[in-house]
């Protein structure tokens, strides 16, 4: 998460400490340090030195020179009050802020929702979308620093490791009891023109964490991974959810192209609670692909085997209920996602309606059969 000016006195203070950092080296590699609030990191080896180890490098320069934001530096060490605004709202678990209340209260921080009636040591604003689907915080913030971050601010804000490899604090989310969110890689190799995956984490997948990082025993895990299987450890990984018997639903979309009979065959020893695939583009031939993941998988519940499929984003209506009743033909619950659905036109609008109302969709077969007028829910 990038700091913003909103910080002053204590973005300065932090400063210091990051002047500190750099002119010293990682006892355990020798490299360079990088900052983070009172704890300095090895750029290196990820080891993180409190401030207070480093200062001795430079206690005379700082008792002749520095002692004012020496002073001020100290003054700020003490446990700090710590403000969280999910800009999104509290519909889905926001990972960032839980990891950032997990590594504050081990500090001894204390932590809680952003109260317009108290003053902060410092606010994280964390926002995944934009002003499309969410609304920035319009509201005064009584606080000495303010950081924003998440994709809703842009692709080049990142928490730094001791941060994003902290558990998360899911006691911040009383109503989500029992499920675990977190991403076991990063990544994704298709590189689409609408999605933010390749441009924020690369087109490589790769591992970045252990089942263990973000679960501890909880009933259901809610996987963010965007390409699993493109991972070249997905193997190991997908036999960590295996293993873990909790119940797993691949919430991003699995490549059903990579969907091969050797890691279908491993897929079917995960307890898979929803399988969620995408038909993006209109131009892919992807019925083979999944006429042969339905062929393979044992979950035959068409309900736990949905697919987005993307409108609005070069394809024609037409291809849009191609799409919808091949799926439906296969044996798959199609999912229809609109792109900036502002500028959508009624009839794609109404598609969504009609797809993503299972009552309705499977009552009504066909599209041109659906009067929105005429439906009521019971």
């Amino acid at each position: 998460m990038d700091r913003t000016e909103s910080c002053n006195e204590i973005y300065d203070t932090y400063m210091v400490v990051d002047f500190w950092c750099r002119a010293a080296e990682c006892g355990n590699c020798k490299n360079s340090f990088e900052c983070y609030l009172r704890y300095c990191y090895c750029v290196e080896c990820s080891m993180r030195w409190h401030f207070l180890l480093v200062i001795p490098v430079f206690v005379k320069y700082l008792l002749s020179k520095r002692r004012k934001e020496y002073d001020l530096l100290l003054s700020k060490s003490m446990r700090s009050r710590i403000g969280l605004i999910d800009v999104d709202g509290h519909n889905f678990p926001n990972l960032c802020l839980m990891k950032l209340s997990a590594y504050h209260k081990a500090r001894g921080d204390t932590v809680e929702w952003y109260d317009n009636g108290k003053q902060y040591d410092l606010v994280y604003m964390s926002r995944i979308f934009t002003d499309t689907y969410s609304k920035d915080y319009e509201g005064s913030i009584k606080s000495d620093c303010v950081i924003k971050g998440g994709t809703g601010y842009g692709l080049d804000n990142k928490l730094p490791d001791a941060v994003e490899h902290a558990h998360p604090d899911y006691g911040l989310y009383p109503q989500f009891a029992g499920t675990a969110y977190g991403f076991l890689s990063r990544g994704c190799p298709r590189g689409c023109g609408f999605c933010i995956v390749a441009g924020k984490e690369g087109k490589k997948t790769q591992t970045v964490a252990d089942l263990s990082e973000f679960w501890g025993g909880e009933k259901e895990i809610k996987l963010l991974d965007a390409n699993i299987l493109a991972c070249p450890d997905w193997e190991r990984l997908l036999l960590q959810l295996a293993d873990s018997g909790a119940t797993v639903d691949f919430t991003q979309g699995l490549d059903v192209r990579l969907a091969t009979p050797e890691k279908v065959a491993v897929l079917n020893k995960v307890r898979t609670k929803m399988i969620h695939f995408a038909w993006d583009n209109p131009e892919d031939d992807l019925r083979p692909y999944f006429e042969r993941f339905a062929e393979l998988t044992k979950v035959k519940d068409k309900r736990k085997r949905q697919v987005y499929v993307l409108t609005n984003y070069g394809s024609t209506h037409e291809q849009d209920l191609y799409r919808i009743y091949a799926l439906r033909d296969m044996g798959y619950s199609p999912y229809v996602m609109v792109y900036e659905k502002p500028t959508a036109p009624e009839e794609t609008r109404r598609l969504q309606r009609w797809a993503n109302n299972k009552r309705l969709f499977y009552s009504v077969k066909n599209f041109k059969d659906y009067d929105p007028g005429g439906y009521r829910k019971g």
